[in-house]
């Protein structure tokens, strides 16, 4: 599968896994100059930078294992931005891991995954 193609639809499969679990999908793909945000959310009160990795093959590890110091930085510095937009609310990173490999595709949710103590 291509490397697009797989991104594509890992980000479908996430964002449905997450609807199902009482997320608003606020936009998806949003890119301003300091780089692109996977899924923009909400749940409850919380505005959420989701990232999402997709893995098609089992080589190299896990999808959550790719979002590396380098990522998380980027992350942290898309979630300071969009503070300015969505100021007073909580604005947290969660990431979703969706491992293709397996029928159906196994999805993991890591909750507040980065934090600003890089």
């Amino acid at each position: 599968m291509e490397r697009k193609t797989t991104g594509q639809l890992g980000e479908d499969l996430a964002v449905k896994f997450l609807k199902k679990n009482r997320f608003k999908i606020l936009g998806r793909n949003i890119n301003n100059y300091l780089g692109e945000i996977d899924i923009l959310a909400r749940q409850k009160d919380d505005i959420v930078i989701i990232e999402v990795k997709t893995k098609s093959t089992k080589s190299f590890g896990q999808g959550y294992e790719m979002v590396n110091y380098f990522k998380k930085k980027k992350l942290l510095t898309l979630a300071r931005e969009l503070q300015k937009e969505y100021s007073g609310k909580t604005i947290r990173i969660d990431i979703v891991s969706i491992d293709l490999t397996e029928e159906p595709a196994i999805i993991k949710h890591f909750v507040n995954a980065v934090e600003d103590s890089l």
